[in-house]
This record gives structure tokens, sequence and C-alpha cells, in this order.
């Protein structure tokens, strides 16, 4: 492989690993949220379990995820110069915004949400996972902006040798964003809820004690992945209105080209899930199904990375269409020793950081909702003088 080659490898490989941890961030946020708000409009303990249990999940996987982002920043100093060279006046402004809410925003509600458990009253804590909500999604939209404009830059203009930013509502309007975000959402929500239907299946199938609790969890997630998957269907075929032509060019198997594999995959999840959505009442009582959907929880995470890699191979050969070519973005003097080190630590590193993610889960799906750490009550330290 030359250092083109190797340097794309590596953008995919970083750039899909770091997703799998977005799209289950993004699609239990939400339902956390949700969980929390009946809680404590219920008082229910039932409510209350769910938040906690399902909430440790998420924070355990937002925690991890977040290292995988800063990996992510190192790939693009390192491997992408040019990139920010010719674009990074207008690329890099959504990325300064994603930042700015991810790193900050998001991580300053979350942790008053996790400490504030018991400190905070009941409807200012509720209101912190709800602005995680938001701040999370604002994350993911200004992601899609800077997306959207490697696909179709608008709203800025050429100087010299650089791109130069004139009208930032442009990025904001960008046609390729319009359908593209609310399909990253409805894949994340489908994930999310898939999640939550495998965990509760399989501790249904091992004839839990917590039999009320998993049984609420699996319909509420059997309910919420019908939901995301019909938006991310819905929004995937508009991707295409106005499609550039050239577009998807690279990257088919067996002739058919990815989106329409894609999409027909999408329409097959559809399909299972809009069975499974009219025997959502009996679906935690026949154990029979329990391994069917405890095996169809990776799905939503194949489909959207390959839904990710799709979108970045039809852009190819340029990393800003008609503009910027991947081989001009490039930072010069890369050799294929240099990246193939990159490329075997940065997938080293987001690969363990998967592991460890999947395990700590998994141990948390297996232990159930007892003996949770979130939202246990800390005693405060006297004070001495």
């Amino acid at each position: 492989m030359d250092v083109l080659d190797l340097a794309r490898l590596q953008f995919a490989a970083t750039g899909s690993l770091h997703f799998l941890f977005v799209v289950l961030t993004l699609g239990l946020a939400p339902l956390v949220a949700l969980l929390n708000t009946r809680w404590v409009l219920t008082g229910s303990p039932l409510h209350e379990g769910m938040t906690r249990f399902w909430g440790q999940i998420y924070v355990v996987n937002y925690a991890l995820g977040i290292v995988t982002g800063l990996v992510m920043e190192f790939q693009f100093g390192l491997s992408w110069a040019g990139l920010s060279h010719y674009a990074g006046d207008v690329f890099g402004a959504p990325l300064a915004m994603e930042t700015l809410v991810a790193f900050f925003l998001e991580s300053t509600f979350l942790g008053l949400w996790i400490f504030g458990w018991g400190r905070l009253p009941k409807k200012l804590h509720l209101a912190c996972i709800w602005l995680v909500t938001l701040t999370a999604y604002a994350s993911a939209f200004y992601i899609m902006v800077a997306n959207s404009f490697l696909q179709k830059p608008v709203g800025a203009v050429q100087v010299g040798d650089r791109l130069q930013l004139t009208d930032f509502g442009a990025l904001l309007t960008n046609s390729t964003l319009v359908a593209s975000f609310p399909h990253v959402i409805g894949a994340a929500i489908f994930t999310g809820g898939m999640v939550m239907v495998g965990a509760s299946a399989y501790q249904l199938r091992r004839r839990t004690e917590e039999k009320v609790f998993f049984t609420k969890s699996m319909r509420t997630g059997v309910v919420t992945a019908a939901i995301g998957i019909f938006v991310a269907v819905v929004a995937g075929y508009a991707q295409f209105v106005g499609l550039q032509e050239g577009k998807f060019k690279e990257g088919s198997m067996g002739g058919m080209p990815l989106a329409i594999m894609l999409l027909a995959g999408d329409l097959l999840m559809l399909l299972v899930l809009f069975v499974m959505l009219p025997l959502v009442y009996f679906l935690p009582r026949w154990r029979w199904t329990h391994p069917l959907l405890i095996g169809l929880t990776p799905v939503p995470f194949l489909v959207s990375t390959l839904g990710w890699l799709a979108r970045e191979l039809g852009r190819q050969p340029w990393m800003v269409w008609k503009k910027l070519s991947v081989a001009d973005a490039m930072t010069p003097g890369l050799t294929p020793g240099m990246v193939t080190v990159s490329l075997v630590g940065f997938v080293g590193v987001l690969g363990l950081l998967a592991v460890v993610d999947y395990l700590l889960i998994a141990r948390l799906v297996r232990r159930g909702p007892s003996n949770l750490s979130l939202g246990t009550a800390v005693e405060e330290p006297a004070l001495s003088y």
C-alpha cells in the first residue's frame, strides 16, 4: 500500500471506531432523559432504577468515547495538514463549535447530573440530563455541518490557495446537511433502542428476578428502535435528492453501489422491527425469541459504520468535493513507514478502548440493576476546624 492508501485506511479505521461510541451515546442520551423525566413525574422506584441502570451504561460509553475523540484530533493534525491549510478557516469553524459544546457544556452538565444525584433538587437535576442530551445533539450537528461542507462546499470563496468563510449561515443550511443530520440521529436512536432490547433479552432469558424491570426496558427499546429506523430510512432516501453527479462511483460490492446496499439493509431492519412492534407485548414472555433479539444487537453498529464509510467513499477522490483532492489534503513529506506506525498506534488505542467499553457494558448488563454506583447516596465528610 502506498502512503495515500495507508492514510485513507487510517482515517477510515479511526473514524469508524470512534463512531461506535458516538452512535450509542446519541442513542442512549434521550432514553435516559425520558426515563429520568418519568421518575421525577411519578416518583416510581422502577423508573428510578431504570434511570440509574441505563444512565450508568451511558456514562461508561461517554467517558471512553471522549478519549477516542481526542485520538481523532491527533489524526487530523498528523496526516491531513493540507486540508487544514486549504479549508481550515471554514472546516475548522464548526469543529471549534463542536469542541466548545462537547468538551465544555456537555461534560459540565453530565458532571452535574452524575455528582448532583441527591444533592440537587430533582427538577434541576432532571434539567441537567436534558441539557446533556441537547448539547450531545448540538455536538453531532456541528460535526455534520463540517462533514457536509466536505460533501458540498458552500459559504466560502477561494482567496489565493485557501478557502475563506463568507457565510456561516450557508454552512448551517447546506442541502447535504438537511437530510444527513436526521439520518444520523435516526441511526443513533435505533442503536440505543436495540442495545436496550438485547440487554433486556439477555436478562429475561436468564429468568432474572428483575422481570418487570427488563420487560419494561425491552418494550421501551422495541418502540424506540422502530422510531429510529423509520427516521433513518426516510432521511436516507431523502439524501439522494439533489445528489451531485459522480457521487458514489467508488465503493460497490458485486456491482451494487454501497448506498443502495445500505438502504436495502435499512429496509430489512425496518421490516423486522415493524414485525416486532405489534408483538411488543408478547416478546418479553417468548423466551425462544430472546437469542434472536440478542443477535440483532450488533446490527445497528454495523449498519451505522457502513453508512459512514459509504458517505466518505462516495466523495472519493475528493476531500473537499471538486476543490481539494485527498492526495493534496495529506501532510507533505509523510512516508509509508510513518503512517503505518501511527495507524497501528491509533487503531491499537481505539480498539483497546472499544474492547474495554464492551466488557464494562457487558459486565453492567450481567450484573443487572443491583449494586449500581450511579445515584448512590454519598455521605458528606464532616468539616473539621
